[in-house]
């Protein structure tokens, strides 16, 4: 028996198959079309297939095929879209798992009479499959969500591409750095490691651990509101409150380096070595925030932005400037979104350490490469990702109209292209790419609930493919809408004449 299988629905007297669940089609919740685009994904069966062995591939080419039965591969799929659906955390995605009565129906699992055992889902077990999820995988049932849906939508065979490219800021779930908390969160995480070390081994000197989180709490609190709540008053008070505060970290420092140095015995081996290795690393946090401080605060000196860290937690985050009006400064990464005109996302990309601008000629290639027996009609940009290259790029590319504004002064060949009618409609029509992008921040990608760069890039993953499904599931749901309307119009008449 294999250990993890696709999804075999069972013909369970009350199970309602999947292809004949039905949902409401006016209703304006997020969900109903998502699950009418999943239903959709299942009964086709050559998108079923394509994307049933891309979870095989990923998830279970190495299992083996014997022992306990695994989640199924249709289970992990529907929850992992559904939780980008609603932007919902585990614990609501669990309640929903077990208790919304469509949302089983598509996974096959309601049942509707009594006295018939019902299929039961588990906290941990939900978040641990949905993690086996990753960005390579995501990036190819995308693809071929968007391929199907724009198959679905055209409304001629040769029909062109009209894209919109553009970029928001996609927020690390961090609090807003400063080099005071970040030294308090240094020191809160490694006395948590000493307390755990302590318990799994003979370590002594550290029966006070708590009156020591209290006191580095209360010294950090006072040197905080002294350097930012003061308004330079009294330079005196901050200094004195900034070398309390740093005195206790230097001591604290020091005896973390003391465990490190010389590790306790007894306990579980391998257990203390995660912790000791883990104290190692707040410990180096300590020793960098500790020497930032005294330059910034004590000395007077500028620290470079090459040396600051935003989060101890989240250290891929970045200091996003857009100079937006309504945000000066915003942590994460820059997110490259492109949709076409169906209001798909054909491609995005995830900016680490990067601007718009060299983002053209990368998107150029994977969109020749995904999408190549389609011509692009149009590609529309903002300024930001101008340059003479990239205008070239697009142009060696065959994009029939390019919409690339250029910053600064234009020459005499600029102010007529930027003149021409064509290029007047298409500008007025890339705010679109908004939109889309309002929407998508709607399905979890405002700011990433998940920890470290591999749930980030998963997290942005499935947003997309949660995104792109409720497209589909729109367009699935007029079309089964304007069916009906026309049913019931022939009902109507077929009374009328009865009558």
């Amino acid at each position: 028996m294999k250990m993890r299988q696709r999804f075999e629905q069972q013909t369970t007297l009350g199970i309602t198959p999947i292809s004949e669940v039905k949902f409401p089609e006016r209703s304006r919740d997020e969900l109903p079309p998502v699950l009418k685009a999943l239903q959709y994904v299942f009964v086709t069966p050559e998108l079923n297939e394509a994307i049933f062995t891309l979870l095989e591939n990923k998830i279970s080419r190495q299992k083996k095929k014997t022992g306990r039965k695994g989640m199924d591969l249709w289970h992990i799929l529907v929850l992992a879209v559904v939780r980008h659906t609603l932007s919902t955390n585990w614990d609501r995605l669990h309640d929903l798992a077990n208790e919304h009565k469509s949302l089983r129906k598509i996974m096959g699992v309601y049942v509707e009479k009594f006295g018939i055992e019902e299929i039961e889902f588990v906290h941990q077990t939900i978040a641990d499959n949905v993690g086996l999820i990753d960005e390579h995988l995501l990036l190819d049932i995308n693809l071929l969500v968007v391929q199907h849906g724009q198959n679905l939508l055209k409304k001629k065979e040769d029909e062109t591409l009209r894209l919109k490219t553009d970029s928001y800021a996609l927020e690390t779930n961090i609090h807003f750095p400063t080099d005071l908390n970040l030294l308090w969160d240094s020191l809160r995480k490694g006395l948590d490691m000493v307390d755990k070390i302590v318990r799994q081994s003979d370590l002594k000197g550290w029966r006070k651990v708590k009156d020591l989180r209290k006191k580095s709490k209360s010294l950090f609190r006072r040197a905080s509101q002294q350097v930012f709540r003061s308004g330079g008053r009294n330079e005196n008070q901050k200094k004195e409150s900034v070398q309390a505060y740093l005195k206790i970290a230097h001591d604290l420092q020091t005896r973390f380096a003391g465990i490190i140095s010389q590790p306790p015995a007894g306990g579980n081996v391998q257990k203390l070595t995660v912790l000791l290795a883990a104290l190692s690393n707040y410990n180096d946090y300590i020793r960098k925030f500790t020497n930032q401080i005294e330059r910034r605060l004590l000395d007077g000196e500028k620290i470079p932005a090459s040396e600051k860290i935003f989060s101890i937690f989240e250290e891929h985050t970045e200091w996003i400037s857009k100079g937006k009006l309504n945000k000066r400064v915003e942590l994460g990464h820059l997110l490259c979104v492109t949709t076409d005109q169906y209001q798909f996302i054909v491609d995005y990309k995830i900016m680490e350490n990067e601007k718009d601008a060299p983002q053209i000629k990368s998107l150029t290639e994977r969109l020749q490469k995904n999408y190549s027996n389609k011509k692009v009609q149009s590609h529309s940009f903002d300024k930001g990702f101008y340059s003479k290259d990239n205008y070239d790029t697009l142009k060696e590319a065959n994009v029939e109209n390019i919409v690339l504004p250029k910053k600064g002064k234009l020459n005499k060949e600029e102010k007529q292209r930027e003149a021409d009618k064509t290029f007047k409609a298409l500008r007025n029509a890339h705010s679109g790419v908004e939109s889309n992008i309002n929407m998508l921040e709607h399905h979890g990608l405002n700011r990433c609930a998940d920890k470290g760069i591999e749930g980030y890039r998963r997290y942005v993953g499935l947003s997309v493919l949660a995104y792109n499904l409720h497209i589909l599931g729109n367009h699935l749901v007029e079309v089964a809408r304007k069916k009906e309307e026309q049913l019931q119009k022939q009902r109507d008449r077929y009374h009328r004449k009865a009558a």
